[in-house]
């Protein structure tokens, strides 16, 4: 696909106008969830609103990273049939790009991933990355502000600072020494970041299980991302331009949009479905599309424009490496004019590869490149449905049977 600079440049801008139109609402949404403002028109719920809804007991639980993020997570500790007490099994679960925490329980009771391990008997905790919905805090920094440097990250933060906060945080609390990790997409991507570039976590970590995992993005075939990737330079520069550095922010607009336009018998159902799997890959049955107004009311959760640029990197490079920020300042931040690849050979903690044929981000190829360069695979694990696709691994219909049963049990297996 041959798009010109000057067509991407215009596109770039299209973006930035609604991102910027967009951020100025989230601002009311967060105020009346802080008790700070008027409630918004019908706004959805969020994470905690959801399980409590759901029946299950909730905590929410902050902690500051290093670098000064104030990161949310919420805990399920017990559920209906499996009453919270102290000595559980705990089991962390961190979302992909884009998302929020609020994918693990968004399947309800029964479908869902932490419902099905609080279920299994685990104390579940939900991470959530910083510059999300639920993570949009800084000692200092603010968010909303132009020229921010909030938005100063990539996914490269997220995996150095975040997880090995609220890994510390939920072990600490629980007086437990090491956990089952379960992460997807740009969730997997940040523990491999954790435990390649601080090994010490690889001993805090009973087995992980990478659904759809990314590292290695040389095969994936997603259009969305092989057209903007050879120009991503440009494209970042341009919103650098522009003092726009979160790309999709969550807001009460995204929300309304999904519910006008996504909601059951809306005539633009099947094109909210349809830029789904342009993103992820086709796989029509899988999608519950009565689910897609709540599926939008969290989904895009906002992230940095560097978090999306970055994994254009990696599609460009073909390696899993450090950002790149240009000739001069990779002289002057790694003393190479190329950053330095993450040194996976470095991860020994146990890991499970989940994937899917029709995963048009995670590509079988890639994903067998990844199983080969970690010292301690569990195995290669596909999901049995030949359609299945990026998406799937959280909001599938079959998630339960197909993939998250396995999970669990091999979870079990290494308790």
């Amino acid at each position: 696909m041959v798009v010109s600079n000057r067509c991407w440049a215009l596109l770039a801008l299209v973006a930035s106008i609604a991102t910027v139109a967009q951020a100025s609402t989230i601002r009311d949404v967060l105020a009346y969830r802080a008790g700070d403002g008027p409630q918004p028109t019908d706004i959805s719920k969020l994470t905690a609103e959801i399980i409590v809804n759901d029946g299950y007991p909730v905590e929410e639980h902050q902690v500051t990273t290093a670098d000064g993020y104030v990161l949310t997570m919420f805990r399920i500790p017990g559920g209906p049939g499996n009453p919270a007490r102290e000595g559980k099994n705990v089991a962390f679960i961190q979302h992909g790009l884009l998302c929020s925490s609020a994918d693990w329980v968004i399947l309800g009771p029964g479908k869902a991933l932490a419902y099905m391990l609080v279920d299994a008997g685990y104390d579940v905790w939900l991470g959530n990355a910083r510059g999300n919905t639920n993570s949009r805090r800084h000692i200092f920094h603010d968010p909303d502000a132009r020229n921010t440097d909030f938005w100063d990250f990539s996914w490269h933060e997220i995996g150095y600072f975040d997880l090995p906060a609220m890994i510390d945080y939920a072990l600490q609390y629980t007086g437990q020494t090491s956990l089952q990790y379960a992460g997807h997409s740009q969730g997997t991507t940040s523990f491999f970041i954790m435990t390649s570039l601080r090994p010490e976590y690889n001993e805090r970590i009973r087995s992980m299980h990478a659904l759809a995992p990314v590292a290695f993005m040389s095969n994936l075939r997603s259009p969305f991302v092989r057209a903007f990737a050879p120009f991503v330079d440009q494209i970042d520069w341009l919103m650098r331009m522009l003092g726009v550095n979160e790309f999709l922010p969550s807001s009460d607009m995204m929300t309304l949009g999904g519910q006008m336009l996504c909601q059951d018998e809306a005539r633009f159902q099947e094109v909210c479905a349809n830029v789904l799997f342009l993103i992820g890959g086709f796989n029509s049955p899988q999608l519950n599309r009565t689910m897609l107004p709540a599926i939008l009311a969290n989904t895009p959760a906002g992230a940095s424009v560097n978090q999306l640029v970055h994994y254009a990197q990696g599609y460009n490079s073909g390696r899993f490496r450090q950002f790149d920020y240009g000739l001069t300042l990779n002289l002057i931040r790694y003393g190479s004019i190329r950053p330095p690849d993450y040194p996976l050979n470095r991860v020994t903690a146990p890991v499970a590869l989940h994937y899917g044929d029709n995963d048009w981000l995670a590509a079988v190829s890639d994903v067998r490149q990844l199983h080969s360069s970690i010292r301690n695979p569990i195995g290669l694990f596909r999901v049995s449905d030949p359609d299945w696709n990026h998406l799937d691994f959280t909001w599938g219909i079959d998630a339960d049977s197909l993939l998250y049963r396995r999970v669990i049990s091999f979870m079990d297996r290494y308790n």
